[in-house]
């Protein structure tokens, strides 16, 4: 008898059926049967982040089985939805087409295609909003989705107001604040308590993804990079001293100092 679930080459009705039989009271994997929206997504954002860190090492060949693990948590949240009567994968999938299509009426509508990029985003964003008032959001700030990562979250925050000309005009005017706001810190770490030093140090870094949009930077992306910076640097300060049969506890500062210096020329050099 033909069994689509192992069948290969089925593709998405494949996956969708495979999802089906998993989730199965009767015949299903107890795990699966046990998860909800809840439970499962811890897991779809982790993989999104595998999609991001694969892109970013230039991983391709890994890239393929990253996006199908993605995949598969939107074919979970599906299923889970389908078994509440509240959405099913092809409601998702036409919601988001039309979706689509709505928000680029310069491709299937009478927009004028003939504008730069930035004038798109700025008509996307318009778009947006409509939809936003649509589903009852009234505030300039509501629909910024609170499981954001917080760099993330804050620049999304800054851009809404923006929007409604509550921005600083002058990159300078950011910096600014920026070290205002660094030199609080420093000063008064000492009188303040553990829940103050934290409230301030949110503010510091608050400001720090403002200056970041600012200098249309992603302040995400540009994290990630410095933390592989320094995994990629630390870990040539081991091998240095591994070859001198030491560990880094083994070492001082002064020393993995220097030896830190003489990566980063390296690195330098390379480039």
């Amino acid at each position: 008898m033909h069994d689509i679930c192992t069948t290969p080459g089925g593709g998405l009705p494949r996956l969708l059926a495979i999802m089906d039989r998993l989730r199965d009271p009767d015949r299903g994997c107890p795990w699966d049967i046990e998860q909800d929206f809840a439970s499962i997504a811890p897991y779809t954002i982790e993989e999104a982040y595998e999609v991001a860190d694969a892109i970013a090492r230039g991983a391709w060949d890994e890239l393929e089985g990253e996006l199908g693990d993605l995949l598969l948590q939107v074919v979970y949240h599906a299923r889970m939805g389908a078994e509440d009567g509240r959405f099913d994968f092809h409601t998702i999938a036409d919601r988001v087409a039309q979706k689509m299509v709505d928000r680029h009426p310069h491709i299937w509508g009478d927009g004028n295609r003939d504008k730069s990029a930035a004038q798109q985003v700025v008509d996307w964003e318009a778009v947006k909003a409509k939809e936003r008032a649509g589903d009852g959001a009234r505030r300039t700030l509501d629909g910024v989705a609170l499981g954001l990562p917080a760099l993330m979250r804050a620049v999304k925050l800054q851009n809404r107001a923006a929007r409604v000309g509550f921005d600083w005009p002058e990159t300078m005017q950011v910096l600014d604040k920026v070290q205002e706001e660094a030199t609080e810190l420093v000063e008064a770490k000492e009188r303040l308590t553990r829940r103050e030093v934290e409230e301030e140090m949110g503010d510091l870094l608050f400001v720090i993804a403002n200056l970041a949009r600012h200098l249309k930077v992603d302040p995400e992306a540009a994290l990630r990079a410095a933390n592989a910076k320094f995994v990629r640097r630390f870990e040539q300060i081991e091998d240095a001293l591994a070859a001198d049969g030491r560990t880094p506890a083994q070492s001082d500062l002064a020393e993995m100092d220097g030896l830190w210096d003489a990566a980063k020329s390296r690195e330098k050099e390379t480039k």
